[in-house]
């Protein structure tokens, strides 16, 4: 039986972004429908590593990674729950002296963005972390930066967003969206049609092919991210490390567990499925045991992947279409939109709700792609 909505804004895709929108829309008084493919939070915003990163980010990410920051503080008041955020500061590691070099051209351009970032030689970085190994030759450090639970956080923005009164569906797949010249209208499977003022698409590594039905030029690659997660050991890894040039990111919980990854698993977005890749995981564990010997022997318990969305420059689309004013994109995070997600949330909403943003975004317009 066919199902009919009427609401101001809908949102296509659940994850960490599309939820805080929905939260924000609702506290603005604005009536929200939300469908998601399958649970929210469980797509790219659930399989990444977890770092609430600014460093190591283009510059043109900055304001917005800036504004998201004390909104990872603010979890529990936002969202009732804290998604293990801690702010255990990030750490990147140069493995030569070009490394760096890449570092303190960053330090000092990062500086200009108001990120202050501590470059530390190699003797200090001995000092601080005995455990690493022999290859590392200095290191920069964004004492500020953290890491969260990605496997919490997208669906405690849901929850948050559905007690203040958005509707949310579940296993509500997309099958097409269309602007009839007043209204958009949204059909999904099952035969629900949800007409709304304003559409949103957040649809991740799907959201290029939402962005074709209206027209708009995305050039969305598959990312699928090359994940996993060893035994409980003892706690040493004080801080979320990674590497000039990425190839390896580590980090360790609480409980113990040391979560990494590097290089990329196998996606298919036709088949909606991913899943890592072996030969990518012993590679990520050799670079890793290079980096902090200690590791070696540690057993690996899981390992995981999923798909994102990525863009050709590595930064994302926010913002109107080109044909559409009231058609919202935000998608192409290219595997770092985890730190961003509550902000891109605030900014969406400040969109439709005042007109404008006071976050600069003008690097992300989909119309560098025309």
């Amino acid at each position: 039986m066919s199902e009919r909505l009427t609401t101001d804004v809908a949102i296509i895709g659940g994850g960490t972004a599309g939820c805080a929108a929905a939260l924000a829309l609702r506290k603005r008084g604005l009536s929200v429908v939300l469908l998601d493919k399958g649970f929210c939070g469980a797509g790219a915003s659930g399989v990444n590593f977890g770092g609430v990163r600014r460093q190591g980010r283009s510059f043109a990410e900055l304001p917005l990674a800036a504004r998201a920051r004390p909104l990872w503080d603010r979890l529990p008041e936002l969202v009732g729950e804290d998604g293990e955020f801690k702010a255990t500061g990030h750490v990147k590691l140069a493995r030569s002296e070009a490394d760096m070099a890449t570092l303190e051209t960053y330090a000092q351009g990062a500086a200009e963005h108001g990120l202050d970032l501590k470059l530390i030689g190699p003797n200090a970085v001995r000092d601080a972390y005995p455990w690493l190994g022999p290859k590392v030759v200095g290191a920069s450090l964004c004492a500020d930066d953290g890491q969260a639970n990605p496997r919490l956080v997208g669906p405690a923005f849901a929850r948050a967003a559905r007690r203040a009164g958005a509707d949310i569906r579940e296993l509500t797949r997309v099958e097409s969206a269309s602007f009839g010249g007043e209204t958009f209208e949204t059909v999904a499977a099952g035969g629900l049609r949800v007409e709304s003022r304003w559409l949103i698409n957040v649809a991740g590594a799907w959201a290029g092919k939402v962005a074709e039905w209206f027209g708009d030029p995305a050039p969305v690659a598959t990312l699928a991210p090359n994940m996993a997660v060893t035994e409980p050991l003892p706690f040493f890894i004080s801080r979320s490390i990674g590497v000039c040039g990425g190839d390896v990111y580590v980090r360790q919980v609480d409980r113990g567990n040391v979560v990494f990854g590097g290089g990329a698993g196998w996606g298919d977005i036709d088949l909606d499925r991913a899943r890592p890749l072996a030969p990518t995981t012993e590679t990520a564990m050799a670079k890793l045991i290079d980096m902090i010997p200690a590791l070696k022997g540690a057993m690996v318990i899981r390992s995981w992947s999923g798909l994102d969305g990525e863009m050709p420059d590595h930064i994302p689309v926010i913002g109107p279409g080109l044909h559409h004013p009231r058609l919202l994109h935000a998608f192409g995070f290219s595997g770092h939109g985890f730190q961003l997600g509550p902000a891109v949330g605030e900014v969406l909403c400040e969109l439709i709700v005042d007109g404008e943003t006071s976050t600069d975004i003008k690097a992300f317009a989909i119309a560098r792609f025309q």
